[in-house]
């Protein structure tokens, strides 16, 4: 008899049941030999990479954690009952125990506030491992594709890492990569035992070859103001100044970006903010 892989037949069924229409999808041209959505365009709405969600669904990984399995009750489009299922098959499949997930660090509204003060300046707050926990509309549109993903899946070193378009994005892919690791090595090595740390770690080592190699190399570095230039694609190219403004709060971090006025840099903010007035960016849900 084979091994049971109820968490992977799960998500099998449930993907088979959602259409490109039903997700926001545009249908990609060709022959879809099988119901529902691709795998692909799964683990793209989820924010995991595909080989990631391939593992899940053949039952080679048995232990996502509870920002993944966020992802794929949002993604799948789970109400409550299949969300605890959800949770359930993961727990079995991992041979724990059940446990809440715990909740996402909370943002303060004076925080919040200022998000929309320093607008139409894109701006967002970081949790300790890069989650995005709040973010103005100029943020979310910032990042390209990134309003896909579900608010809890919304992560900056995750987008770096997996999202398809972010090597396209950061015109120095490589740096921004390798700060981003090392921001995350000072973390770890200021609190090892961490298990928040420690659980993205292990979810992005497994999900990015790139992510782990840059991962041995031990780099250390804390994520400090400066200036980079970006490539949106409807925005156009932009190189702005951001500041990083870190906030007693659980290790919460703020970064605004900006341009000189009257710059091409700040007309292309400009250009972004109308995206948002135009209705082409949905709300953030953060």
């Amino acid at each position: 008899m084979g091994t049971s892989n109820s968490l992977g037949d799960f998500l099998r069924a449930r993907r088979a049941r959602l259409g490109p229409a039903d997700v926001g999808l545009t249908p990609s041209p060709g022959l879809r030999r099988t119901a529902g959505l691709r795998r692909q365009e799964l683990a793209g709405l989820a924010g995991l990479s595909v080989d990631y969600y391939v593992r899940l669904e053949q039952g080679r990984e048995s232990n996502p954690s509870g920002t993944v399995l966020e992802g794929l009750a949002h993604a799948l489009r789970l109400d409550t009952e299949e969300r605890s299922h959800l949770y359930a098959l993961a727990n079995h499949a991992a041979g724990r125990n059940v446990k809440t997930v715990p909740a996402r660090p909370a943002v303060r509204d004076n925080v919040r506030q200022l998000l929309q003060t320093v607008r139409p300046l894109p701006a967002y707050v970081l949790g300790r491992t890069s989650d995005v926990l709040a973010v103005n509309p100029e943020g979310l549109e910032f990042f390209p594709g990134m309003r896909r993903w579900p608010a809890p899946q919304r992560n900056t070193i995750a987008y770096l890492f997996l999202h398809p378009g972010a090597r396209d994005f950061f015109a120095d892919w490589k740096s921004a990569a390798a700060s981003a690791v090392a921001q995350l090595r000072t973390l770890h090595a200021e609190d090892p035992h961490a298990a928040d740390v420690g659980e993205f770690v292990t979810r992005m080592t497994q999900e990015s070859p790139a992510f782990a190699d840059l991962w041995q190399r031990h780099d250390v570095r804390r994520r400090r103001s400066g200036t980079e230039t970006f490539h949106h694609p409807e925005a156009g190219t932009m190189t702005l100044s951001f500041e990083v403004l870190r906030l007693d709060h659980e290790g919460q971090r703020i970064t605004i970006y900006q341009a000189q006025p009257g710059s091409r840099d700040h007309d292309a903010l400009l250009r972004l903010s109308q995206l948002v007035r135009t209705g082409s960016s949905g709300p953030s849900h953060s």
